[in-house]
């Protein structure tokens, strides 16, 4: 009596496991299924940040913003770029600007740029989300924005020249 008893329950165990794996599913699909992507820019310019000396310290492509519809989206909805990517926003006159992060789910360098083509204030690593503006305090014709890191990658700073 005890051997069939102990059968039995070594058989519902098995019974039990079996359908608890097969409820389970498979962990690779949980991984392997699409995030949702967000919006996804093309990057078709490119601009050289420039040393002192007018060597080039690095190469940035973009995606252009220069009507009013594409600057207030900017990368709002953009879950991820390339490395060396980002995107450029040129205004009509030169003059004080002020962005923030609001429904910008990328952490990002915001460099503002005046007529000249010299970087007159940077802001590294700004937060996702944050409606905390973040003016130029100077003015401004250009504003470039890249994945956060990118200005200390390649020590863009104030005073760095860029060739559009």
């Amino acid at each position: 009596m005890k051997s069939i008893s102990m059968l039995n329950k070594i058989t519902t165990l098995f019974i039990a496991s079996a359908l608890l794996l097969s409820c389970g599913g498979d962990p690779k699909k949980k991984t392997d299924e699409p995030k949702q992507a967000g919006r996804v820019l093309q990057y078709p310019h490119t601009l050289q940040f420039l040393k002192e000396d007018g060597k080039i310290i690095s190469t940035l492509r973009f995606a252009k913003a220069d009507e009013p519809l594409e600057r207030n989206q900017g990368l709002m909805d953009v879950r991820s770029m390339p490395e060396d990517a980002g995107m450029v926003f040129y205004f009509d006159t030169e003059e004080p600007q002020s962005f923030w992060m609001a429904n910008t789910p990328l952490p990002l360098d915001i460099m503002y740029v005046n007529a000249d083509s010299v970087v007159v204030r940077v802001y590294q690593n700004t937060v996702p989300f944050s409606e905390k503006s973040l003016p130029s305090e100077a003015p401004a014709k250009y504003v470039i924005e890249t994945n956060a890191g990118y200005s200390i990658n390649y020590d863009i700073r104030e005073g760095t020249k860029v060739r559009f």
